[in-house]
């Protein structure tokens, strides 16, 4: 890994940066306060501490009988979650114990334990595989998520849990849209191929890179060309236009629209519509604009809570709502490993209120014979088929149209616009599409 700083130096903005997760604070927003010249090793030190952070625990509870103060536990935490397993060691593990300690020993809030967090990793280094036999049995330790998510999916997916919790600790693959009003696929992946980068097609504008690489090396990026999309959140913008005649100027509404990737591609889908594309945050809404602004298309883009159509609705019906509901994301923590940690056993509950209010302002907005797609970056069933299920038991004008349900990484999807290249690896996703009954 190439590094412009001491290895201890990284350590500390990675405990760091395990402490503030812990305390509520998104490895997102911890990673903008860290220096730009850590910040890459920061970040894939990070990544691969919260994603062992569960077994990390464990060690260290068994390390230590009382909890040591949260500075030194997340240093400490951090270090055995780098170096229980040889083979995930990203350097040896005597050079990341020496290191630890050193850390510790050049900041105030852990220089007073130094002596007690080399004590420990010592004893780990001797006792490790003892010490990692006697936590297998927890389940926390085992999956490296927290009980209760680790239950909830047992629960809602008893024959896809473990599938769904092994994919969450892989690194996400960079997936690519191609804007066909552009390139082909095809054309765009022999571009990709003549600078050396390989690809595969998945879905039908997709391309998974071998390897990721930084946005300004592709052809055409800055030209809205190509953009970066995962797989499963290709679906959305050609399912909800499935069936219907993409000449047309469609009226569409993007309810919870930022960044604006779904927007994007709705409008290279349909370029004649005419897209309202909503937010209730200013500043995400400027993403938005950057996004289409890249990309040339054209829509309407408002800050406004979707949920209160009073304040900014026209009275004018929609032919297509697209609703990417707020959600508890358990559906990308691959991406985004501290979620697994973040989230709380009340929050799914709490969100399913919300996307149940969204439901409920913005389907009275939708025309006879319209069509809202309700999705989610969850795959926690609360937030999606039960949700659902709810919703149509309560709207006898609701008609649900073939829909794929809960799409679950690694395990081929159905009922999807794409006949030819499956999806490929995606995160996980809910997809249902509604049609208002005519009459």
């Amino acid at each position: 890994m190439a590094q412009s700083a001491p290895l201890w130096r990284l350590l500390q903005a990675t405990a760091a940066a395990v402490q503030a997760t812990r305390q509520g604070r998104s490895l997102t927003a911890q990673l903008d306060s860290v220096p730009h010249e850590l910040r890459p090793g920061v970040q894939a030190l990070s990544f691969q501490v919260l994603r062992q952070l569960g077994r990390a625990t464990a060690l260290r509870e068994r390390l230590a009988a009382k909890t040591p103060p949260p500075a030194v536990d997340a240093l400490l935490c951090a270090a055995l979650a780098l170096c229980w397993r040889d083979e995930d060691a990203p350097y040896p593990i005597h050079t990341l114990v020496n290191q630890t300690v050193e850390a510790a020993r050049k900041q105030r809030s852990t220089q007073a334990q130094s002596g007690f967090i080399n004590a420990c990793l010592r004893r780990f280094m001797r006792e490790r595989e003892a010490l990692v036999l006697q936590t297998n049995p927890d389940l926390q330790a085992q999956w490296n998520h927290p009980r209760w998510w680790v239950e909830r999916l047992q629960t809602d997916h008893p024959l896809h849990w473990q599938l769904l919790l092994t994919q969450a600790q892989q690194a996400a693959p960079m997936t690519l849209r191609v804007n066909t009003r552009h390139h082909s696929v095809a054309a765009y992946q022999e571009q990709l191929q003549a600078i050396g980068l390989q690809s595969k097609p998945v879905g039908a504008q997709g391309l998974q890179l071998v390897k990721a690489v930084p946005v300004h090396q592709l052809p055409g990026f800055t030209a809205g060309h190509v953009s970066v999309q995962d797989a499963a959140a290709q679906v959305a913008a050609p399912l909800l236009m499935q069936g219907l005649d993409v000449a047309k100027p469609w009226r569409i509404l993007d309810a919870c629209a930022a960044p604006g990737g779904k927007t994007g591609h709705l409008l290279e889908v349909c370029p004649q519509a005419q897209v309202l594309a909503l937010d209730v945050d200013a500043a995400r809404c400027e993403r938005i604009h950057q996004n289409l602004q890249r990309l040339g298309q054209p829509a309407q883009v408002k800050a406004a809570d979707a949920g209160e159509p009073a304040s900014w609705w026209d009275g004018v019906l929609f032919d297509a709502v697209l609703l990417d509901a707020p959600c508890t994301a358990s559906g990308i923590v691959r991406r985004h490993p501290d979620v697994r940690w973040l989230r709380r056993p009340t929050d799914s509950a709490q969100l399913a209120r919300t996307q149940a209010a969204l439901l409920k302002a913005l389907w009275p907005l939708v025309k006879p014979g319209g069509r809202l797609l309700y999705c989610t970056c969850s795959v926690f069933k609360a937030e999606g088929d039960e949700m659902v299920q709810a919703f149509l038991q309560r709207n006898t004008d609701a008609l649900m149209r073939p829909s794929p349900g809960h799409l679950i990484p690694g395990q081929p999807p159905g009922s999807l616009p794409v006949e030819h290249n499956p999806l490929g690896e995606h995160d996980g996703f809910y997809y249902a599409l509604l049609e208002k009954r005519l009459g």
